[in-house]
């Protein structure tokens, strides 16, 4: 199970550890969720609600309380780099023949009314691990867990596209390292949809977006121009998404289904190793 962030909404009453441990410990006391934590593996990155302020950036001052608690919740195989691992909640691990790397947007991301400097959503040292990481992979299909949208292109609230050097950087690096079989699985935007950017002759590389699990749905996306939007994949309501990978050795594929909260399809769409 991937959780793609805005898992928990933190109020600013919240901002002492034990206020952080009550949100949460009232959040896993859900009674519905308790078969789903007790029968699977559960990973999860964070996006702003689940880091602290909406919208919030590097300059908050209790992000590393807000990290720990994080850390406590959520069992991924590492935070970050660092030795302590106290610098983000970045990380990787591996399911089958494919790898999935958890990304961090809050920790290192410049604030968005800042005019000055170098604006970064991702930081540099996170970034270049990430590049480094997806070189060396050998997995059939490397998938990127981002808390926003990566591939939409309206330039709006906080896509990767309101970064447009440093998203600009790391998709020219997949190309010029010639990376293969990379998929962005993003959330936050209260509607699904899945984007495909055409990149000649590389192959086309699709961002799907699966939210809200059980926030209230927002029509906001659809007044956005988005050229890279996959005609007949948005969906507004409530919904949850599904990987899943099978093929022979040289025909590998994942299928992306989506469901409503009844568990009912909603659509798929089938990604091939080849294209």
């Amino acid at each position: 199970m991937l959780w793609g962030g805005d898992n928990i909404y933190l109020r600013e009453v919240d901002e002492s550890l034990s206020g952080l441990y009550l949100r949460y410990t009232h959040t896993r006391s859900v009674k519905e969720i308790q078969p789903l934590l007790a029968s699977t593996q559960n990973y999860a990155i964070w996006d702003d609600h689940d880091f602290g302020p909406n919208d919030g950036d590097r300059s908050f001052n209790y992000k590393i309380h807000t990290q720990k608690a994080f850390k406590d919740f959520w069992a991924n195989k590492s935070y970050g780099l660092d030795v302590a691992q106290t610098q983000g909640i970045y990380s990787t691990f591996n399911w089958g023949d494919a790898q999935f790397f958890l990304l961090d947007n809050r920790f290192f991301k410049s604030p968005n009314d800042r005019k000055t400097g170098e604006r970064t959503l991702l930081g540099k040292e996170q970034l270049e691990w990430l590049i480094d990481a997806l070189s060396s992979s050998k997995a059939t299909f490397k998938i990127l867990v981002v808390g926003g949208q990566v591939l939409n292109s309206a330039s709006k609230f906080e896509n990767y596209a309101t970064y447009p050097q440093e998203r600009e950087y790391l998709l020219n690096e997949i190309a010029k390292n010639e990376i293969k079989g990379v998929l962005f699985l993003t959330g936050d935007r209260h509607f699904a949809e899945l984007s495909m950017l055409k990149r000649g002759s590389n192959y086309a590389l699709y961002d799907w977006t699966v939210s809200p699990l059980t926030s209230n749905p927002s029509n906001s996306g659809l007044k956005e121009d988005n050229k890279n939007r996959v005609e007949g994949s948005v969906f507004v309501q409530h919904n949850f998404g599904l990987l899943s990978f099978s093929g022979d050795k040289d025909d590998r594929q994942v299928k992306l289904s989506l469901f409503d909260h009844e568990g009912k399809e909603l659509w798929n769409r089938v990604i091939t190793k080849k294209n």
